[in-house]
């Protein structure tokens, strides 16, 4: 599942810095200065390319990526340290397309969960308690790697906020259906409509969800109404959220010798399939993928860097959530639930 894992959420949140020290030297100041002043302080502005203007580029950040690369250039031919510019390495752009790789590994992404979402209303029953849960989850990620792909294409404080938010609603969202799914607060499909045949679980589920909602929602109007966007507490956030998910998913995967939970319905705590120990293989995949963000490296040919590494590692891992799932829900236990 996309960003839930032990380590922080670095590969999703990044720490973006106002000022790097590329982008504060002398020589990028300098450079930037000119090209501003020869391009985009006269009558005629030099006219941008339709792409660059399609993606909403301005002379000014097109000098700044011109400087930014012609400084790296020069590096890379003295054998200096290459640096980064505004928070991020220099990227060779395509078209007006920032980062190419993220934006390609994210789109690579969004057609895992497009898959995963037609496997999941294929192969679970609609009688199924979780089917919604799994549907709308798979809906929440679409949506995550598409706001992904818009902000690595270009990086805009607008483009900022709504990749960083659906990707806090998907992470928030694995939590929510997570802690229905292991502590039973769904109901039968057959007393959906009737709530007093189960009150208590309803009412567990009515809060459970009143806290998820209200959690999201003081999480963004935080965020929307400070002065500067809050990058720690925005890393924490959603690293507390990931590994409440991955340990509750890690109790699902005890042996059955120490089982904490119930795991399925209509079954006794000793009850595990062979399959259920695939959940916590999923989740140290998940951190060990997360953890490529710790090797942040220069981008290899300035196109390919740890983070687009990370973004290909989880298209790779998500059919693999999915196949989890449909396993899942296909026990028995859940056809004794139904009767």
């Amino acid at each position: 599942m996309r960003l839930t894992t032990f380590l922080p959420l670095l590969a999703v949140f990044p720490v973006q810095v106002f000022a790097s020290w590329g982008d504060r030297s002398k020589d990028f100041q300098y450079c930037l200065s000119r090209c501003e002043t020869v391009e985009c302080v006269v009558q005629e502005p030099v006219p941008l390319s339709l792409s660059l203007r399609l993606t909403r580029w301005t002379c000014s950040d097109n000098c700044k990526y011109r400087c930014m690369h012609e400084i790296t250039a020069r590096d890379i031919a003295l054998g200096t340290k290459v640096k980064q510019y505004y928070g991020k390495w220099p990227f060779w752009r395509l078209g007006g397309v920032q980062e190419p790789a993220s934006v390609a590994f994210s789109l690579l992404n969004f057609l895992a969960h497009v898959k995963g979402a037609s496997r999941l209303r294929r192969e679970i029953s609609s009688e199924h308690p979780m089917r919604i849960y799994y549907l709308l989850w798979a809906f929440a990620s679409m949506n995550t790697w598409i706001w992904s792909s818009v902000f690595h294409t270009r990086d805009t404080p607008l483009t900022e906020k709504l990749d960083y938010f659906s990707a806090a609603f998907t992470i928030l969202f694995s939590l929510y259906f997570c802690v229905i799914r292991l502590l039973h607060l769904y109901t039968k499909p057959r007393s959906r409509l009737i709530l007093s045949n189960d009150l208590p679980r309803s009412w567990s589920w009515i809060l459970w969800t009143s806290i998820c909602i209200f959690a999201f929602v003081c999480h963004i109007t935080y965020l929307t109404l400070l002065p500067r966007f809050d990058y720690v507490y925005n890393i924490i956030f959603n690293s507390v959220v990931g590994m409440t998910h991955n340990l509750l998913w890690l109790v699902y995967s005890f042996p059955a010798s120490i089982s904490l939970i119930r795991r399925f319905p209509s079954r006794p705590k000793t009850y595990r399939p062979p399959f259920v120990s695939r959940a916590a293989i999923l989740v140290l995949f998940t951190t060990a993928a997360t953890g490529l963000e710790l090797f942040d490296f220069p981008p290899w040919g300035q196109i390919i860097d740890a983070h687009s590494l990370w973004h290909l590692s989880t298209a790779l891992i998500a059919p693999s959530w999915y196949q989890f799932l449909v396993d899942d829900s296909r026990d028995e236990s859940w056809r004794e639930h139904r009767t």
